[in-house]
């Protein structure tokens, strides 16, 4: 529609003697500017896909050209022939982003099962969460150039796959690090966690860790933490604490770690039998982070010989859960800890934003949730537990563990705490 209207309305400013060749993707009068095709920057990417000629779309060039003067015609002719239909591939449970991208060229929406080697070959990008393996099994062959994941973990991706063969990846980091926040609050103190006299260790102290950690704070509680890296990288904003000295003060512990397998600070089975003997009598652990952080066969044998609590909402082997951890935590959900509206808003925001600054395009992010601001005070617990109570998810799982996905997927977004 804005070739055809450029073509049929040339500006009136256009003269033989002095050509201007105005540019065939800017939006027409009184339209905004995110329909601009995506030849509309001067990116490198966007360079690259002029010169990629499998990409190229040879369409007619309409009599009205005639219009213009030949040297402008001419330099219209091979813009026009240049010009490229991007195709995405997009997870279809990644919400509030139907429209957004259709500008841009083809959009195709699939359940991670249907995210397959044939259906990616063509693609520029694609836009998934962590149920789609993101490595050569899936990208091996693919003209793809981007991965945008609305997750904040990446443990899905071959990261160093994909750098070594020129596919960038972005992550929505600190998307739902609110709704975590509110989530682990809820659950805590739901479960007798006071904090007026109660101490919270936090392990991992990433985007989710801190607000967890200000919260508690501004509620009045004591905070410890712990985070390896952060420690050794030489960070002084926190008095960074061991592991085990965390488990053994803390009157909870809350896990907010990656996975990961490898290197001195490795996180799989970070909690194992020996850590879990470490912690007072009576305390609680939550894991709102991954799954393998805390061995789930050693953690449901600690809950059934001693006086713990458990919250859980990340699972070893997903969605095949563990059914004794899940008849002895106090909390149990399917993953749906960052599962806020606003923060799904900020984590498909996170995403096209990736997509824009990659390839140089303009999308339509409005109506999408900001960047957190932290609160200036939390007036009271009560605050948080209005916001959300655990109790219904942990229900309708216990009921129905063999529909953890449908759960997960089906999930109503909360809206986060008030004084957001």
């Amino acid at each position: 529609p804005h070739l055809h209207s450029l073509l049929h309305h040339p500006p009136p400013n256009l003269t033989p003697a002095k050509p201007s060749i105005p540019s065939p993707y800017k939006s027409p009068p009184g339209q905004s500017q995110h329909h601009q095709s995506p030849l509309a920057s001067e990116s490198p990417a966007s360079k690259e896909f002029q010169s990629r000629k499998p990409s190229l779309v040879p369409i007619s060039v309409p009599p009205a050209l005639g219009r213009f003067p030949k040297s402008t015609a001419k330099a219209l002719k091979s813009k026009i022939l240049l010009i490229k239909r991007m195709k995405f591939i997009i997870d279809n449970k990644i919400p509030f982003i139907k429209g957004r991208l259709e500008p841009l060229g083809e959009t195709i929406y699939a359940a991670p099962a249907e995210i397959t080697p044939a259906s990616v070959k063509d693609a520029d990008a694609l836009i998934v969460r962590t149920r789609t393996i993101c490595g050569p099994g899936l990208l091996q062959g693919s003209s793809a150039k981007l991965i945008a994941t609305a997750t904040i973990g990446t443990d899905h991706i071959d990261l160093e796959w994909c750098r070594n063969n020129g596919i960038a990846v972005a992550n929505a980091a600190g998307c739902n690090a609110p709704g975590v926040a509110q989530y682990v609050w809820a659950s805590l103190l739901e479960n007798g966690f006071d904090t007026s006299r109660h101490t919270l260790g936090v392990v991992g102290y990433g985007n989710i860790g801190t607000i967890v950690a200000d919260w508690g704070r501004k509620l009045g509680a004591r905070v410890i933490i712990c985070d390896p890296p952060r420690k050794k990288s030489g960070l002084t904003d926190e008095e960074y604490l061991p592991l085990e000295t965390i488990l053994c003060e803390a009157d909870a512990v809350t896990l907010h770690t990656p996975l990961t397998r490898s290197g001195d600070d490795a996180t799989f089975h970070l909690i194992g039998e020996r850590q879990l003997a470490m912690m007072k009598p009576g305390s609680i652990l939550v894991n709102a982070a991954r799954g393998p952080v805390a061995d789930n066969r050693a953690w449901a044998a600690h809950l059934k010989a001693n006086n713990a609590k458990a919250i859980i909402d990340v699972w070893e082997n997903e969605p095949e859960i563990s059914t004794p951890l899940l008849e002895l935590a106090s909390v149990a959900t399917p993953h749906i800890a960052g599962y806020s509206l606003e923060g799904k808003q900020r984590a498909t925001r996170m995403a096209l934003e990736a997509i824009e600054k990659h390839f140089g395009v303009k999308i339509d992010t409005s109506g999408l949730e900001g960047t957190y601001t932290p609160p200036a005070e939390i007036s009271g617990p009560s605050q948080i537990t209005s916001s959300y109570n655990p109790a219904a998810d942990t229900a309708l799982l216990r009921a129905n563990p063999q529909n953890f996905e449908k759960l997960r997927s089906d999930y109503n977004y909360r809206p986060e705490p008030s004084f957001l």
